[in-house]
């Protein structure tokens, strides 16, 4: 049994949406709210399951047996590398050495460069202990996506087909299309991407990538 601790606007949350989707995997959705009451992420119940206090946190009680506990995961691109060994059908990663360390790369270069600098918990730092107007957190959050997006598209250039890395979806795509949603979000101007724009809309005609849809969770509000 496979229970998936998230929030719907989640980026890291929708990733891992996304591979479960995928690979036509079953979980239960149980909702972390970031937000209300100072974020149910500092509860005391979910900073044991999650000491780093994030979201997603994965729970697969099938995993070791019920006598040694169930196995809890944090960290989306762990959760899916996990998932993508455990079920290795509709792979999200390739099978060549080389093209797989493309792929990690990439991912890696959103989830590791773009996404933690524009993060809830850095914006909220940003505002509350740095004490920096919206205006100011606005051009923060164009700047490090733009930087971000600007390298992107040149690794798409090389890379993509109809996806991030060739016609196959990979862990690259589950990393961009949150990117391009939080994007959206905060009103950045994408027309310099074209590559991103391209492969954001092949994506979201998927029904992996619909379902995942922060709207279309239970919790959206």
């Amino acid at each position: 049994m496979l229970k998936l601790y998230g929030y719907w606007r989640s980026s890291a949350a929708y990733r891992v949406r996304v591979a479960l989707n995928h690979k036509g995997l079953d979980a239960e959705l149980l909702s972390v709210h970031l937000v209300k009451d100072g974020g149910e992420q500092h509860k005391a119940d979910y900073a044991k399951l999650n000491p780093q206090e994030l979201v997603p946190a994965l729970i697969d009680s099938a995993s070791k047996g019920e006598e040694l506990g169930a196995f809890v995961l944090s960290q989306s691109l762990a959760i899916i590398e996990y998932l993508d060994e455990k079920y290795p059908e509709n792979a999200l990663l390739p099978q060549d050495l080389h093209d797989k360390a493309i792929v990690r790369s990439m991912a890696m270069s959103i989830a590791c460069e773009v996404h933690p600098l524009n993060n809830l918990k850095v914006l909220q730092y940003l505002s509350k202990e740095l004490t920096v107007d919206d205006e100011a957190k606005s051009a923060w959050y164009h700047h490090w996506i733009d930087e971000g997006f600007g390298a992107f598209e040149k690794q798409l250039v090389k890379y993509s087909g109809r996806y991030c890395f060739g016609d196959n979806i990979t862990l690259a795509d589950l990393c961009l299309i949150p990117q391009v949603y939080n994007a959206n979000r905060f009103n950045i101007d994408l027309s310099p991407y074209p590559n991103i724009t391209r492969i954001v809309e092949n994506c979201n005609r998927l029904e992996a990538f619909i379902k995942a849809t922060p709207e279309n969770q239970d919790d959206a509000s």
